[in-house]
């Protein structure tokens, strides 16, 4: 199977299983293989009962059942990619964008032969953008020991941090609270993005939605952007 066909096949795939665990699926799901990497951007997924949730305030509770579910879902992904797309998935990230419904999955594969030319490929504002990547890292946290990015197509820009972790949060994952670590993460960290005029006049676009996760075991971390390039971003800071 070429890659169009992967693709197309991948979110068929995943738009049926999340509406066959959620009780409803996304509108729409694009997949984006550019090996070792595939990004998957959902679109306009929320259950009826979440969005109840929310209207009460319940974020944290809708963040918690989705990791639930998810960590039955992931290994099911990775089974069916590895069948489609003949990637065998080693990592997998995933953040869910609430306040408008919208989601992305991020997977890398064990075999990483072109990850070095994909992570060294040149795109306009990467040093800008690791610039300002280090800096909210350095508000969040602290500035993370290496910063990776990669376009992944037009409106996809995949940013890989490792070496994130302070001496308090490597205790809290000993004592096996990673889940309250990462809702507490992800609430700091995407106050940070988003809205960000900086990072969009980087971009040069729109930021129309960015997700965070984290893999704990390696100390790394996965931001994703999904930009539209057709509409004006922060470019106002460039004046």
């Amino acid at each position: 199977m070429d890659k169009q066909e992967a693709q197309k096949d991948l979110s068929s795939y995943i738009g049926r299983i999340l509406r066959d665990n959620f009780g409803r699926g996304p509108e729409s799901v694009f997949v984006s293989i550019k090996k070792p990497f595939i990004s998957v951007y959902i679109r306009n997924f929320l259950s009826p009962m979440e969005k109840v949730l929310l209207t009460e305030h319940q974020e944290t509770v809708v963040q918690t059942t989705r990791d639930i579910l998810m960590a039955t879902l992931i290994p099911e992904i990775k089974a069916y990619i590895r069948i489609v797309a003949d990637m065998e998935i080693e990592q997998f990230y995933y953040d869910w964008g609430l306040h408008n419904h919208s989601g992305m999955f991020f997977a890398i594969a064990s075999d990483k032969t072109d990850i070095d030319k994909l992570l060294h490929e040149d795109f306009f504002g990467k040093d800008a953008l690791h610039k300002e990547i280090d800096h909210i890292g350095q508000q969040a946290e602290k500035t993370p020991e290496k910063v990776f990015s990669i376009k992944l197509n037009d409106r996809t820009y995949a940013v890989i941090r490792r070496g994130l972790f302070i001496t308090i949060e490597r205790e809290l994952i000993r004592m096996g609270q990673q889940e309250v670590l990462k809702l507490a993460k992800r609430r700091i960290e995407k106050r940070l993005l988003h809205n960000n005029m900086r990072l969009e006049s980087i971009l040069d676009g729109k930021i129309d939605d960015s997700f965070v996760d984290w893999d704990f075991e390696r100390d790394q971390s996965v931001i994703l952007f999904s930009v539209n390039p057709n509409q004006p971003g922060g470019n106002e800071l460039d004046k």
